[in-house]
């Protein structure tokens, strides 16, 4: 009886990330199939990589970004696949993405009450980094002032923001319910809404005052 249990809670699990995935879908956000922690084992990360440099929080595949894809029959095969998988949600797209630590996330998102300031969607990646979903600035010809992702740059090197990152075309964000590989779950804090997404600007002051 116990392993039954068990293998339903497992079935739900992963059931739920696919739903979630074609809940996105639905929404026009394309999705694509990311690494996950194992299930058993010594490693992070469900990839073959040793050492992954971002476990569980990457996509299954360098082309992410060609097949990317808010398709429900796509969405639906690979994660028939791969039930399992985390979800990577592409930024540039639809959305731009401010990816701050907890702390500052949690202190801007008072400020941003107080203030009565303009806020969109908001994930808390494992209580250690807050995602601020804004409107995105697509491909603006000064690009190359600001950082895309991540597993490229060091934005904590930036004096001015340290700790904060701007993802924008070319780079992504692993999306609640994904499992991360600390054993914590990404959640919404802010679920997404059918309401237009914040100017990042009007933010972007804010995200870097709590980052100081």
């Amino acid at each position: 009886m116990l392993a039954v249990s068990g293998n339903r809670r497992q079935r739900a699990a992963r059931d739920r990330m696919a739903s979630a995935a074609l809940e996105y879908a639905a929404m026009g956000w394309p999705c694509f199939p990311g690494a996950h922690p194992p299930a058993a084992g010594d490693r992070s990360c469900s990839c073959d990589r040793i050492g992954c440099p971002d476990p569980a929080a990457h996509p299954v595949s360098a082309a992410w970004a060609h097949q990317a894809s808010a398709d429900p029959d796509r969405i639906r095969r690979w994660w028939s696949q791969r039930p399992q998988s985390n979800i990577i949600l592409p930024t540039g797209r639809v959305f731009d993405v401010f990816d701050v630590p907890s702390a500052a996330g949690a202190a801007a998102l008072d400020r941003i009450a107080r203030d009565d300031l303009p806020v969109g969607p908001v994930a808390n990646l494992g209580d250690e980094r807050y995602l601020f979903f804004v409107a995105t600035r697509g491909a603006p010809a000064d690009e190359d002032e600001w950082w895309s992702c991540h597993l490229d740059t060091s934005p904590e090197t930036v004096a001015e923001t340290p700790g904060m990152r701007w993802h924008c075309r070319d780079s992504y964000v692993v999306a609640p319910p994904s499992m991360l590989a600390s054993g914590k779950e990404a959640a919404w804090v802010r679920p997404p809404r059918d309401e237009p997404l914040p100017d990042p600007l009007r933010l972007l002051e804010v995200l870097a005052d709590s980052c100081e």
